[in-house]
């Protein structure tokens, strides 16, 4: 009898072997590792404690954005910001350490633990996920735009800039097509899982149709990555990388390019190519670039894994629960079979006079 190999298997293969081939171009094609570790000899450490502050602001106005998601895709009551930011620090570990976008189902599945008995709770949860992920939009639009007219664009990075921000608009106006206030939506008329879930999955879209809470979300993500372009211009200063702004936003859009899909853990590798060549242009030493790529991850992992440590241990959450996070469809799933082993009971108790 042939047995077959779950999907997760073969995703981790491929993973790997990506893995592989960049570690192998970047030993024997890279740069000249010797003089990368040079570089870290010189390293301003004062900088990289303002750095790490700056990161940390980052991911307080990136959660609070979300939290303000939250707030509109539900009735109340509605989950304490503490509750927000911390499930939001489960899914930055998460993310930081795994393959894949396990950290948007981590910190779903930790806010969904908050609020309990709530119906179709996991599926408007992740509408807000993809919500919140939708304001990175506009402050990648504007760092676009800066870019475009201040920074020394390589011709290879210039398609790749238009093409993030191409799609990331398109998914945004099919967004706003479907949103839908927690108002207007009645859970009764969802019979069949598949409409209940997109039915709750729109609702978690509802910030889209509130203008004033909706620009405070986009306002709230803009100060995120404000505080992220001010996080890179000072790591550049702690590495002796003493160049102008433009150059620092010409990293973050790249950065954040090379990340889109985490083909492996933090895509390693290829985030470091993605902030050390277009620095060249810049008159910036590889190897030296290489070392500033691999300082700037190492803040925003080291952000994100202490965060996410400090949230797992108030949580009761373990690291390899993480790795078993199920999705909203087999949340609505339990729910439609606890649903159905309720209702005989309940016709039963209704038919017992008095």
């Amino acid at each position: 009898m042939i047995r077959r190999v779950p999907r997760g298997m073969w995703a981790a293969a491929l993973s790997g072997l990506m893995l592989g081939a960049v570690l192998y171009w970047l030993i024997w094609h890279g740069p000249d590792w010797e003089l990368v570790g040079e570089a870290f000899t010189v390293v301003e450490w004062w900088w990289i404690a303002v750095a790490i502050a700056l990161s940390v602001c980052s991911v307080g106005a990136r959660c609070l954005s979300w939290h303000v998601v939250i707030t509109q895709a539900m009735p109340p009551p509605h989950p304490r910001f503490r509750q927000t930011f911390s499930a939001f620090s489960v899914g930055l570990l998460a993310n930081s350490v795994l393959p894949g976008r396990i950290g948007e189902l981590a910190r779903v599945a930790v806010l969904a633990s908050h609020l309990p008995n709530r119906k179709g709770i996991w599926a408007t949860l992740t509408g807000t996920v993809f919500a919140h992920r939708l304001f990175d939009l506009f402050p990648a639009s504007l760092l676009l735009i800066y870019v475009l007219q201040t920074a020394r664009i390589p011709h290879w990075a210039l398609t790749s800039l238009v093409l993030f921000v191409g799609i990331g608009a398109t998914l945004f106006a099919f967004a706003m097509a479907g949103a839908k206030r927690h108002q207007r939506t009645r859970l009764a008329d969802a019979d069949r899982q598949l409409h209940r879930l997109v039915t709750m999955a729109r609702t978690g879209l509802g910030v889209l149709r509130a203008p004033v809470p909706a620009v405070g979300a986009a306002l709230l993500q803009m100060l995120g990555w404000a505080f992220q372009l001010a996080e890179i211009y000072v790591a550049m200063r702690a590495f002796g990388i003493h160049e102008s702004l433009p150059a620092a936003a010409l990293v973050l859009a790249l950065m954040n390019v090379a990340t889109v899909f985490p083909l492996w853990p933090g895509n390693v590798g290829l985030v470091q190519a993605a902030v050390a060549l277009p620095l060249v242009s810049y008159g910036v030493a590889k190897a030296r670039g290489f070392a500033f790529g691999i300082g700037l991850q190492a803040i925003d992992v080291g952000v994100g894994v202490g965060l996410g440590l400090i949230a797992l241990g108030r949580e009761g959450v373990t690291f390899a629960m993480l790795r078993r996070m199920p999705g909203p469809g087999e949340e609505v799933e339990r729910e439609e079979r606890a649903e159905a082993e309720a209702a005989p009971e309940a016709r039963a108790s209704a038919r017992v006079p008095g």
